[in-house]
């Protein structure tokens, strides 16, 4: 009995001590009441967040010049985000590609984000996309991103892009990738034609000085298929290239 009385006393002042802890961690009821709608949000994940990454290269391909940009990032919420995303390409000293997105980016199950939204092309030809698709962490880590885009004249294409990091050390990091591009219909005034119109897989070796500061090294390799390298063959250019180029990976 002595014991029991022991224990009880111990269970009552223990429990005395933690209940001061527990209300300066989560709140007493009375104070969570007085949260604001915005309060109670924040509570549960709902801050603005932001995160981009700029990688920016040079290089060549069969002695022509290539310079490269690719910006991507969102800035949002866990379940709301706006996504931007821009990416071209300069080659032989002329603008080759350039293209600027702007999508509304839904959470719709975990590490997977529907979106909607604009893309528009400056290069080769001005033109403006209705883009529908999925951002997401696929299978084995597979940083994947697949959209649709109908054009305003009416053209359905489609893109699927996959990347993973592969770490050598904490700092030193491989990344594949592989990328490939569809139309549904001939595009004349592009250079494109129906079906698999091209595609291209790549390495990228990095060093992560931090997480924000990473210069690295990219080899890839790009071909045109079917109708389009047809074109391309009928225009006295290349169906492929293979590019090296050194360039910087910054995060903010």
């Amino acid at each position: 009995m002595q014991g029991i009385k022991t224990l009880l006393m111990a269970s009552c002042l223990t429990l005395s001590l933690a209940m001061p802890a527990m209300a300066n961690d989560h709140g007493t009821a009375e104070d969570m009441g007085d949260m604001t709608p915005h309060d109670m949000q924040k509570e549960h994940g709902g801050q603005t967040f932001h995160m981009f990454r700029l990688e920016a290269d040079t290089g060549t391909d069969r002695g022509e010049s290539v310079h490269s940009w690719d910006l991507d990032g969102w800035i949002g919420t866990d379940e709301n985000k706006l996504w931007l995303k821009s990416e071209g390409e300069h080659n032989d000293g002329e603008l080759e590609e350039a293209e600027i997105w702007a999508l509304y980016s839904r959470n719709i199950s975990t590490f997977w984000d529907a979106q909607a939204g604009i893309r528009y092309d400056f290069e080769p030809e001005s033109t403006a996309y209705l883009t529908l698709g999925f951002n997401g962490l696929a299978q084995y880590y597979f940083e994947t991103e697949a959209h649709v885009f109908v054009s305003e004249h009416g053209d359905v294409t489609a893109r699927l892009r996959q990347e993973n990091d592969l770490l050598l050390t904490q700092k030193l990091i491989l990344q594949p990738y592989a990328e490939i591009n569809l139309s549904a219909q001939d595009v004349p005034e592009q250079d494109i034609g129906a079906g698999i119109s091209d595609g291209k897989i790549g390495l990228q070796t990095r060093y992560e000085f931090t997480r924000k500061f990473a210069p690295y090294v990219d080899i890839h390799y790009g071909r045109k298929f079917g109708e389009t390298a047809s074109i391309a063959r009928s225009e006295g250019e290349e169906k492929d290239e293979l590019v090296g180029a050194i360039g910087l990976r910054l995060m903010f």
